[in-house]
């Protein structure tokens, strides 16, 4: 069995200023926006890192998922993890297993080149889960949520290559790693300094304790990049500089590894 970390979703109030930073910071190009997201009261744009995807959101009206997250959470921030499952038998039982370790499903659809199964962020501590499965079996070819293809000739990897890691905060990491880790049917290990870490295919997601202040969430990722030079520049001229190896952006920390 084989997970893939797929897509990250951010959520943010307002997306073109957010959309602007990622592009000129990391280096990434918009590939798609996709009007069914307006039934949820949200607004989106994605963008190709690699041949995954990073998603912005934002409400568009009152009192949806997305607009109580902003507040729960004090701001802009980490949303989803959202997941490809390699065969439609794992993708299943994945859902299954989710379930008997007492996560709801927050949404679901199924087709017949597409199955998405969404977990609840309120049961899972952190952030939602998503589990999705196509019938293609290509980590590096159709997704659906950039409307299948026609993503390609937006891949851009001079500046930033790929994700390498998710760093989910909460009250008691070693608790959210365990359950995390039911879900996707992965052992917990130890990072290189202790903290709790699951391995999907591409990156390891580690779970650390909540020292911003703003409670349990997705809190930091991981890139690898190729120009380094490049993102803290563009980081320093729009205040999202941090040091010579994290900016913020979005509210959520990028931690940059070279490739």
């Amino acid at each position: 069995m084989t997970i893939q970390l797929r897509q990250i979703c951010l959520v943010a109030k307002d997306i073109a200023p957010v959309v602007d930073d990622l592009c000129s910071i990391l280096g990434v190009n918009s590939c798609y926006v996709d009007p069914g997201v307006q039934k949820f009261g949200l607004e989106n744009n994605l963008m190709a890192v690699g041949c995954n995807f990073l998603e912005v959101v934002a409400p568009i009206q009152e009192n949806t998922a997305g607009g109580r997250y902003l507040e729960r959470r004090n701001g802009d921030g980490g949303y989803m993890v959202i997941t490809q499952i390699d065969t439609f038998a794992e993708h299943q039982r994945l859902r299954q297993g989710a379930i008997d370790a007492g996560v709801r499903v927050a949404h679901e659809h199924s087709g017949e080149q597409w199955t998405l199964t969404q977990l609840h962020p309120g049961d899972l501590k952190a952030a939602f889960l998503e589990l999705e499965y196509d019938k293609q079996e290509d980590f590096n070819g159709r997704w659906f949520p950039v409307g299948g293809t026609g993503w390609e000739d937006k891949v851009k990897q001079d500046i930033t290559v790929d994700f390498a890691g998710v760093e989910l905060q909460g009250d008691d990491p070693e608790a959210l790693a365990t359950l995390w880790g039911r879900c996707a049917d992965l052992p917990v290990t130890a990072d290189s300094v202790g903290r709790p870490s699951i391995a999907f295919n591409n990156v390891v997601l580690r779970f650390v304790p909540v020292t911003d202040g703003r409670g349990p969430g997705l809190g930091g990722l991981d890139i690898k990049v190729a120009d380094r030079e490049h993102v803290l520049r563009e980081a320093k001229a729009r205040d999202a500089y941090v040091d010579d190896s994290q900016v913020m952006i979005c509210g959520t920390r990028w931690y940059l590894n070279d490739a």
